[in-house]
């Protein structure tokens, strides 16, 4: 009986295993911090406004995020989520980025920064 039990137990152990290892995901993601001259942040809002639909309709990407920083207006970030580092490349590469990134770069008041990181896990 103790045996059936300890077997029975060990079975929700790898069962419950399963559903965590099935949860964790990979996942390519891009941050971008920019920092803007603060009279250019509406230039830069009405400019996202107007091209955040083709970016997160570019090839590979999954997800599409703005963030402005709570104590400071004037930065903003970025989080895009990529089925693959490709993917990102092939957007980087294309037209659309090109002209956004072009007229954004004017706006800046700081060097933008750039992390390439693999979300591993993700909780609800």
């Amino acid at each position: 009986m103790v045996f059936l039990r300890t077997c029975k137990s060990l079975e929700i152990k790898k069962s419950k295993i399963s559903n965590l290892k099935s949860k964790i995901i990979k996942m390519f993601v891009r941050i971008v911090k920019m920092s803007f001259h603060e009279d250019r942040i509406p230039d830069f809002l009405e400019n996202f406004e107007t091209v955040k639909d083709k970016i997160r309709k570019a090839n590979g990407n999954r997800f599409l995020e703005l963030y402005q920083d709570k104590n400071d207006k004037c930065i903003f970030f970025t989080y895009s989520y990529w089925e693959t580092e490709a993917d990102l490349e092939n957007y980087r590469q294309s037209e659309l980025f090109n002209s956004v990134w072009s007229f954004t770069k004017q706006l800046f008041n700081a060097k933008p920064e750039a992390w390439s990181v693999d979300k591993l896990v993700s909780l609800e």
